[in-house]
């Protein structure tokens, strides 16, 4: 415990202020050590990183880095909390996904989720993912419907879905003031997932039905995952929640219902990514933004926007899975951080299928460790005030802001949607990143870095698709997708063949002159499920032939110092195509050597070069 000084002295007071024109002198000199002559601002530059929505993340942010007033939480512009009291009272809503079709199974995971530490329930009922209506009385048998809010997702059948759930309030005796939760309405969620063309009048129907019946209930979902989905960037995904919203807006409040009332009818939903900051800042924008739109409609105090965040399924990976669960860790932190009022952790295993019950564990301890253990709902908005978050919640509401114009003016969301203005625009972002994917310049841990390819698959059972079969809607993409069809090329070789593709590691000159190299070949062939033989640990022009033989490899990848390649590369390649080589690769720049095919190195497309080495070994 630090203790400060009773007579007040700063253990710092003997020190001058540094100037920013100092902290870029010496950003200056370790730039030049690198062999970047930069000076000025260039320098900082030099350390930015540029993120999807034309923003950028400088290395330091000062107090000089205005943004504007965010005011206080519970009230206009609620960019930090919805409410006064944030989550500080209880923390957030643990809320638990399911799609199980069997209501026993379902019963038997909601009781044990309920008891360790979930609080509410996001049920997926009819179509071919979700437990049947007439199973739901089952799957919720034993459950206290006063106590344990439910969220219904049922795009197929929502009005038997919600019908359903009402009746069981009313049988088991639940006040109807007393009922919480949303039945999830999100007709232009549907059509963004399958294109079959949205219907409001009943998501409309049971939200006049909601706010006269049933003050806790809320009717309508504004579901943002189609978009992220999709592969939209979080401004992208930010703006589309907008037009969403206020399309709705304009549905209920042509049925009758005040602008105030409409607004309390909908919660929306985003999605948190292992980008902390960046999950934060855009569940902040995304409040900031709703208020200027309810300002807008004449109801400023209605804009507290009612936030669901769920765990991001882009990020979750197939291939060394366990990985997942500290990208869930860091994404609940964040939407922890950002003010989301339910959060719902998919499990690390998503990806793969139904998830078992180990796995629903630790995605509800997720939550549990870090509201109990870390504290993190004890503060409210504990990012305000930071500069640099301040500043990206202002830079992410302005691009989400025009994104949203941009949507209006191409006739709303509905007419955003048919006329392919929205897959075009959330494609685009997607081939973006995923070239970025494709050169490892958006590492994967697991994946695209540190893969192992030998590692044991882990299995579960198949989950059903709620939209198989659907005529259209937006695809659903994944970052580890382009790794994943190499990996499955590699299991199938290894399936029909006994042993995986294999590329033999030539390392030239000692180990101090090849270790580094050498690692990263071996990183990036494990990426497309290719094992690399480094036996021996060194050869040259006179050995290498024999090693190539005794591999039982066709591609080599040359391995060493700039100054051993200009010495041995070309007389070792040499020797490596004689022996059968059909490629030969060089670790490092491309240069001009006599025997050398390609060249890996950082920032390459990486992609590219395994779909191009599988092909060429023949592996289908």
């Amino acid at each position: 415990m630090t203790v400060q000084p009773a007579d007040g002295l700063s253990p710092a007071a003997a020190f001058p202020d540094p100037s920013h024109d100092q902290w870029q002198s010496l950003v200056e000199g370790v730039l030049r050590k690198s062999g970047k002559e930069v000076t000025g601002s260039a320098a900082e530059e030099a350390l930015s990183t540029t993120l999807e929505d034309g923003l950028t993340t400088r290395p330091l942010y000062t107090a000089h880095d205005e943004s504007p007033d965010t005011g206080f939480p519970g009230f206009a512009p609620f960019t930090r909390g919805s409410t006064a009291e944030g989550n500080a009272a209880g923390g957030w809503d643990v809320r638990q996904r399911h799609s199980v079709t069997d209501p026993g199974r379902l019963n038997e995971a909601v009781l044990g989720d309920l008891e360790n530490g979930v609080t509410s329930l996001w049920l997926t009922v009819g179509g071919p993912a979700g437990v049947p209506v007439d199973g739901l009385a089952r799957a919720l048998d034993g459950v206290y419907l006063d106590l344990a809010p439910v969220a219904l997702d049922a795009p197929a059948d929502l009005d038997a879905a919600a019908t359903e759930l009402l009746r069981l309030y009313e049988e088991r005796g639940v006040a109807r003031s007393e009922a919480r939760g949303t039945l999830g309405a999100d007709p232009l969620g549907h059509e963004a997932r399958t294109g079959v063309e949205a219907d409001l009048a009943p998501a409309v129907r049971w939200a006049l039905r909601c706010d006269t019946e049933y003050p806790g209930l809320r009717a309508v979902a504004v579901d943002a995952l189609p978009y992220h989905e999709a592969g939209g960037s979080a401004g992208e995904e930010l703006g589309l929640s907008l037009a969403t919203g206020v399309a709705y807006l304009r549905a209920l409040t042509g049925a009758g219902m005040s602008v105030e009332a409409a607004c309390g009818q909908l919660e929306f939903r985003y999605a948190a990514t292992a980008d902390q900051f960046l999950t934060i800042a855009k569940l902040r924008a995304a409040r900031r933004l709703w208020a200027r739109v309810a300002e807008a409609s004449g109801a400023p105090a209605a804009g507290a926007q009612r936030q669901h965040a769920v765990t991001s399924p882009v990020m979750m990976t197939r291939r060394d899975p366990w990985v997942n669960m500290l990208r869930t860790t860091l994404a609940t932190l964040g939407a922890g951080v950002g003010g989301a009022d339910s959060v719902t952790v998919l499990p690390f295993d998503h990806a793969l299928g139904l998830p078992d019950a180990f796995a629903r564990r630790i995605a509800r301890n997720t939550s549990t460790i870090l509201m109990e253990e870390s504290h993190l709902a004890r503060v409210i908005d504990p990012a305000g005030g930071s500069w640099y978050v301040e500043r990206l919640t202002d830079e992410l509401a302005a691009a989400a802001w025009a994104f949203f114009q941009e949507t209006e003016r191409a006739g709303g969301l509905p007419a955003a949607l048919r006329s392919g203005m929205v897959a075009e625009r959330l494609a685009a972002t997607w081939a973006a990143r995923s070239a970025k994917l494709a050169r490892r310049k958006e590492p994967i841990t697991g994946v695209s870095e540190f893969p192992m390819p030998g590692e044991r698959p882990v299995e579960r059972e198949p989950a059903a698709d709620a939209y198989a079969g659907a005529p259209g809607g937006l695809p659903r993409v994944r970052r580890d997708e382009a790794f994943e069809v190499l990996r499955t090329r590699s299991d199938a070789h290894l399936a029909a063949n006994g042993s995986r593709p294999k590329v033999f590691v030539a390392a030239l000159g000692p180990a101090a002159a090849h270790t580094a190299r050498v690692s990263f070949a071996v990183n990036l062939f494990g990426a497309g499920g290719i094992d690399a033989v480094h036996d021996p640990v060194s050869v040259d022009a006179a050995t290498a032939a024999d090693a190539l033989t005794a591999s039982g490899a066709t591609v080599a990848v040359l391995c060493s110092s700039d100054a051993l390649y200009a010495e041995q590369a070309e007389p070792v390649a040499g020797a490596l195509k004689s022996a059968g080589a059909v490629r030969v690769f060089l670790a490092g720049r491309p240069g001009e050597y006599a025997g050398v095919d390609s060249y890996i190195f950082a920032g390459c497309d990486t992609v590219a070069v395994l779909t191009s080495v599988l092909d060429r070994m023949g592996v289908a």
